[in-house]
């Protein structure tokens, strides 16, 4: 079959690679979509540990079931060859405390398909029966592709802790940050101010009815203050992950707000620990997503809650090292790529 794959920094070739076959507990599926996410982006740049060549990446992905092992129907009844699925692509073993407690997402047995194992930037993919979805016949193959990077927007609102009544600030309107807009408004949360760099991204987020702040050209953190009374965002949700971003989102919550760190940019960040200190601001990681938070963005995007279609281009496979590389440089008013 067709791949693309990952050889090395900058360098992803279509190569013909051995169709995979499934296991008795495995589903064979042919990928019809397969977005690229910010982590792929970090791994064509070798700035990703968990992705090492030669590997054909790709995790958000949609496409029809051709093969069920011996034991998939058992393992998740319903599954049938000729079924519209997606699946998620976070593997955890089920029997360890984290999974126990519902934190499958920091199970330390975790695999991810397109780091730990072959991924969805290939003609086919095999995956867990148990990770399957099949998608409602309403809901198109495109949307079923975007379950996963909302589940990651689903973690980060859900850590936030936020209600109606709150003020939210999201750093960066790339496609996690645009999500977690979305499913904020899901929540109920109707004061979000964000912020962008990139004046494509800013008029994506100015559609959906929220302040969206230049940082280079303005002050964010004294505007979230006019904005509350001087008191500070009673969140902040930072899907860019610079030192900078980091910092700013510690100074704009107000005293006992939260910070939740989405964006992996920078690996390390010297952050104002004494103000950290004095405010008791929350710090919290958001990692993936538990199957909950995968399931929930699956029933949001089947009821027609995210909004990106005027944002979501299509490329076949061939072009994916061209897509990687105007994602990297000039992406212009593009929210997801998905591979066909």
């Amino acid at each position: 079959m067709k791949a693309l794959v990952y050889e090395g920094p900058r360098q992803l070739n279509i190569r013909d690679v051995p169709e995979p076959e499934a296991g008795p507990d495995e589903v064979l599926i042919k990928v019809a979509y397969s977005g690229i996410c910010g982590s792929e982006l970090s791994g064509y740049l070798g700035q990703n540990s968990l992705r090492k060549p030669p590997l054909v990446m790709g995790h958000e992905f949609s496409g029809e079931i051709v093969e069920l092992g011996s034991q998939a129907a058992l393992l998740k009844p319903g599954l049938a060859v000729g079924q519209r699925v997606t699946a998620n692509p976070l593997i955890y073993c089920g029997l360890c405390r984290a999974c126990l407690a519902g934190r499958h997402n920091l199970c330390r047995q975790r695999q991810l398909l397109g780091a730990h194992r072959p991924g969805s930037y290939a003609d086919m993919i095999k995956v867990p029966a148990q990770q399957v979805y099949p998608v409602p016949d309403h809901l198109s193959l495109e949307h079923a592709a975007l379950t996963e990077p909302v589940g990651c927007a689903v973690r980060a609102v859900k850590l936030a802790n936020i209600n109606a009544l709150d003020t939210l600030l999201i750093t960066g309107l790339g496609p996690i940050g645009l999500l977690v807009l979305q499913v904020a408004r899901t929540f109920g949360v109707t004061k979000i101010v964000a912020s962008d760099t990139d004046p494509h991204r800013r008029a994506i987020g100015e559609q959906f009815g929220v302040r969206v702040l230049n940082p280079l050209a303005e002050n964010v953190v004294e505007v979230v203050r006019l904005e509350t009374d001087g008191l500070g965002a009673d969140a902040a949700i930072d899907a860019v992950g610079l030192t900078v971003t980091r910092q700013q989102g510690i100074e704009a919550v107000r005293p006992g707000g939260s910070l939740i760190l989405v964006g992996l940019h920078d690996e390390e960040s010297q952050i104002q620990s004494n103000l950290v200190i004095r405010k008791e601001v929350k710090l919290l990681g958001s990692f993936a997503y538990t199957p909950l938070d995968f399931e929930d963005a699956f029933a949001w995007l089947a009821a027609g809650q995210v909004q990106i279609d005027p944002w979501l281009l299509k490329a076949p496979l061939a072009a994916g090292r061209d897509c990687f590389e105007r994602l990297l440089a000039e992406p212009g008013p593009v929210a997801k790529i998905l591979l066909h």
